[in-house]
Protein backbone atom coordinates (compact mmCIF):
# COMPACT_ATOMS: atom_id res chain seq x y z
CA UNK A 1 0.00 0.00 0.00
CA UNK A 2 1.00 3.63 -1.01
CA UNK A 3 0.53 6.76 1.06
CA UNK A 4 -0.07 9.59 -0.15
CA UNK A 5 3.43 10.89 -0.84
CA UNK A 6 4.43 7.84 -2.44
CA UNK A 7 1.89 7.86 -4.63
CA UNK A 8 2.57 11.90 -5.76
CA UNK A 9 5.81 10.75 -6.61
CA UNK A 10 5.22 7.75 -8.52
CA UNK A 11 2.13 9.67 -10.52
CA UNK A 12 4.45 12.83 -10.80
CA UNK A 13 2.04 15.04 -9.05
CA UNK A 14 2.11 16.91 -5.77
CA UNK A 15 0.76 15.59 -2.98
CA UNK A 16 -2.08 17.82 -3.39
CA UNK A 17 -3.84 16.44 -6.39
CA UNK A 18 -4.08 12.85 -4.77
CA UNK A 19 -5.77 14.31 -2.21
CA UNK A 20 -8.02 16.16 -3.96
CA UNK A 21 -8.78 13.51 -6.82
CA UNK A 22 -9.43 11.51 -3.11
CA UNK A 23 -11.78 14.13 -2.34
CA UNK A 24 -14.06 13.69 -5.65
CA UNK A 25 -13.54 10.38 -5.62
CA UNK A 26 -11.52 9.49 -8.78
CA UNK A 27 -9.12 8.24 -6.56
CA UNK A 28 -10.88 5.97 -3.54
CA UNK A 29 -7.95 4.94 -1.18
CA UNK A 30 -8.84 2.95 1.97
CA UNK A 31 -7.75 4.04 5.45
CA UNK A 32 -5.01 2.88 7.85
CA UNK A 33 -7.05 1.47 10.86
CA UNK A 34 -5.13 2.79 13.30
CA UNK A 35 -4.50 6.47 12.09
CA UNK A 36 -6.98 6.67 8.80
CA UNK A 37 -3.90 7.81 6.88
CA UNK A 38 -5.49 7.24 2.86
CA UNK A 39 -3.53 4.20 1.75
CA UNK A 40 -3.43 3.41 -2.17
CA UNK A 41 -2.96 0.45 -4.33
CA UNK A 42 -0.85 -0.08 -7.09
CA UNK A 43 -3.62 0.08 -9.40
CA UNK A 44 -4.20 3.53 -8.02
CA UNK A 45 -0.66 4.36 -9.73
CA UNK A 46 -2.08 2.93 -13.40
CA UNK A 47 -5.45 5.26 -12.44
CA UNK A 48 -3.59 8.29 -11.12
CA UNK A 49 -1.88 7.98 -14.99
CA UNK A 50 -5.01 7.22 -16.58
CA UNK A 51 -6.89 10.25 -15.42
CA UNK A 52 -3.62 12.97 -15.64
CA UNK A 53 -3.20 11.26 -20.00
CA UNK A 54 -7.25 11.48 -20.37
CA UNK A 55 -6.67 15.62 -19.09
CA UNK A 56 -4.01 16.22 -21.34
CA UNK A 57 -6.62 14.95 -23.95
CA UNK A 58 -8.76 17.62 -22.86
CA UNK A 59 -11.45 15.56 -20.77
CA UNK A 60 -12.41 17.25 -17.76
CA UNK A 61 -12.19 15.41 -14.72
CA UNK A 62 -16.15 15.02 -14.89
CA UNK A 63 -16.24 13.47 -17.34
CA UNK A 64 -13.35 11.10 -16.65
CA UNK A 65 -15.35 10.24 -13.56
CA UNK A 66 -18.26 9.43 -15.46
CA UNK A 67 -15.99 6.94 -17.66
CA UNK A 68 -14.69 5.43 -15.15
CA UNK A 69 -18.21 5.06 -13.40
CA UNK A 70 -19.32 3.12 -16.40
CA UNK A 71 -16.32 1.14 -16.27
CA UNK A 72 -16.61 0.48 -12.24
CA UNK A 73 -20.45 -0.39 -13.34
CA UNK A 74 -19.22 -3.50 -16.55
CA UNK A 75 -20.22 -0.71 -19.52
CA UNK A 76 -18.21 0.00 -22.08
CA UNK A 77 -17.49 4.23 -21.95
CA UNK A 78 -16.26 3.40 -25.57
CA UNK A 79 -19.00 5.78 -27.17
CA UNK A 80 -18.86 8.28 -24.54
CA UNK A 81 -14.94 8.71 -24.68
CA UNK A 82 -15.45 9.37 -28.81
CA UNK A 83 -18.82 11.47 -28.78
CA UNK A 84 -16.74 13.60 -26.15
CA UNK A 85 -13.54 13.53 -28.25
CA UNK A 86 -15.24 14.48 -31.41
CA UNK A 87 -17.28 17.73 -29.96
CA UNK A 88 -14.09 19.06 -28.60
CA UNK A 89 -12.50 18.84 -31.86
CA UNK A 90 -15.08 20.84 -33.61
CA UNK A 91 -15.43 23.20 -30.53
CA UNK A 92 -11.20 23.47 -31.22
CA UNK A 93 -11.36 24.32 -34.66
CA UNK A 94 -14.38 26.93 -34.21
CA UNK A 95 -12.38 28.02 -31.64
CA UNK A 96 -8.64 28.44 -33.93
CA UNK A 97 -10.65 29.69 -36.74
CA UNK A 98 -12.06 32.72 -34.30
CA UNK A 99 -8.43 32.87 -33.34
CA UNK A 100 -7.04 33.23 -36.83
CA UNK A 101 -9.46 36.54 -37.34
CA UNK A 102 -8.29 37.77 -34.13
CA UNK A 103 -4.85 37.51 -35.70
CA UNK A 104 -5.31 39.02 -38.59
CA UNK A 105 -7.21 42.16 -37.32
CA UNK A 106 -4.42 42.77 -34.67
CA UNK A 107 -1.70 42.44 -37.09
CA UNK A 108 -3.61 45.18 -39.56
CA UNK A 109 -4.53 47.15 -36.37
CA UNK A 110 -0.59 47.20 -35.47
CA UNK A 111 0.10 48.16 -39.22
CA UNK A 112 -2.47 50.95 -39.26
CA UNK A 113 -1.35 52.43 -36.33
CA UNK A 114 2.34 52.48 -37.47
CA UNK A 115 1.76 54.42 -39.90
CA UNK A 116 -0.28 57.04 -37.72
CA UNK A 117 1.82 59.42 -35.38
CA UNK A 118 2.07 59.23 -31.86
CA UNK A 119 -0.31 61.27 -30.14
CA UNK A 120 0.26 64.17 -27.98
CA UNK A 121 1.04 63.59 -24.37
CA UNK A 122 -2.11 64.43 -22.24
CA UNK A 123 -4.22 63.75 -25.33
CA UNK A 124 -6.83 61.28 -25.93
CA UNK A 125 -5.40 60.41 -29.37
CA UNK A 126 -4.85 57.22 -28.79
CA UNK A 127 -8.34 56.71 -28.98
CA UNK A 128 -8.12 57.35 -32.47
CA UNK A 129 -6.26 54.69 -32.52
CA UNK A 130 -8.62 52.06 -31.25
CA UNK A 131 -10.87 53.54 -34.01
CA UNK A 132 -9.19 53.47 -36.69
CA UNK A 133 -8.41 50.20 -36.21
CA UNK A 134 -11.86 49.08 -35.43
CA UNK A 135 -13.37 50.77 -38.14
CA UNK A 136 -11.44 48.88 -40.44
CA UNK A 137 -12.11 45.78 -38.52
CA UNK A 138 -15.93 46.67 -38.71
CA UNK A 139 -15.49 47.14 -42.56
CA UNK A 140 -14.04 43.24 -42.85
Amino acid sequence: MLTVSQLSKRGSVSPHVIRYYARIQLLEPARHPENGYRLFSNDDVGRLRFIRKAQRLGYTLEEIRGFLKLQSEGKSPCHQVRGVLKRRLEDNRAKIAELLVLQQRMERALAIWESLPDPHEGSDGWWRLIEAAGAEAEAT
